[in-house]
């Protein structure tokens, strides 16, 4: 069976290696090893990434008791909401790596989700609950304050215009696939390092997705701004020739948005996703072809450059 070919232990490292090569990237907003932000530091979210490994690469564990006992793992380990959205996002894709079936990863997703139940949308409820992310407000219909009497897939469904780590259930990843994926995969042939690839993918998404979680806390308009920003910076990171030539500005954009509270957590999540998804890929072809599979990349040699936060 393809599960044991790949075993619990690579997934799960392909997980906390996504995870940490998020924060050593300088995502503007977000916490990472050049700056902490919002009450939160680099440490947190690494203590979070190990404590989420192991629960959420179980055999044979469906897509919600995933979500709820990774989100146990992080309030004992952190004590706070560090990576609600990950789990969201990395469960269904490590359930469909585990599952046989066909070579590429994406149509694994997509019979993932289908077969998503009402038990993982009542289990994903509980986590989320647990989780209290900040702006999450309430909705008319499925709101997770109550029990579901629908699938997670129908309740991901209805929250789609609103959420967009919600739309990669609705949509079948393909932002993350789409977007993420593509520019990941680009940028580990032009730099040596996967947090460059996941700055690359967070631009690209941030870029052309206005972030959910900035839009429920300040509004679309503002929401729309940093996603304007975030394309302009997104248009000069594909021009230039290292990633030092741009560190002054990515840093310069992180000091303004936490200086007022602002923090892209959904791309950020997605950026993650999207290295996660490209590990994924590369384990499944080497396990149908029987060989290595080739380095996401070398790790980048260049240490932070702190700043304050």
């Amino acid at each position: 069976m393809l599960m044991n070919i790949i075993s619990s232990e690579r997934l799960a490292q392909a997980l906390k290696s996504a995870c940490l090569a998020e924060i050593r990237a300088p995502k503007p907003g977000n916490v990472s090893d050049y700056s902490a932000g919002h009450g939160m530091t680099a440490q947190q979210f690494k203590a979070s990434a190990n404590a989420i490994a192991e629960p959420l690469t179980v055999p044979g564990a469906s897509v919600g008791e995933r979500i709820l006992c990774a989100v146990q793992a992080t309030q004992e380990a952190v004590g706070c909401n560090t990576n609600l959205g990950i789990v969201l996002l990395a469960a269904p894709l490590l359930c469909a790596a585990q599952h046989p079936g066909e070579r590429a990863l994406r149509p694994r997703v997509s019979s993932v989700l289908q077969q998503l139940t009402q038990q993982d949308a009542e289990l994903a409820y509980e986590a989320i609950r647990l989780a209290k992310p900040a702006g999450l407000g309430s909705s008319a219909r499925y709101d997770v304050s109550g029990k579901p009497k629908v699938t997670l897939l129908a309740a991901m469904q209805e929250a789609r215009d609103r959420d967009s780590i919600a739309r990669q259930y609705a949509n079948g990843f393909a932002d993350v696939f789409d977007v993420g994926v593509l520019r990941a995969r680009e940028t580990l042939a032009r730099f040596a390092g996967e947090e460059w690839a996941v700055l690359s993918a967070y631009l690209a998404i941030l870029g052309r997705f206005p972030d959910s979680h900035v839009e429920r806390k300040f509004g679309s308009e503002l929401a729309r701004q940093v996603s304007s920003r975030a394309a302009m910076l997104d248009s000069a990171w594909q021009r230039c020739d290292s990633p030092q030539a741009m560190l002054s500005q990515l840093l310069a954009f992180d000091s303004e948005l936490k200086r007022d509270g602002i923090n892209p957590g959904t791309a950020a999540d997605l950026s993650v996703a999207s290295l996660l998804a490209l590990r994924l890929e590369d384990l499944l072809q080497e396990s149908f072809t029987g060989g290595e599979a080739k380095p996401a990349s070398r790790r980048s040699k260049t240490k932070p450059q702190h700043v304050g936060a």
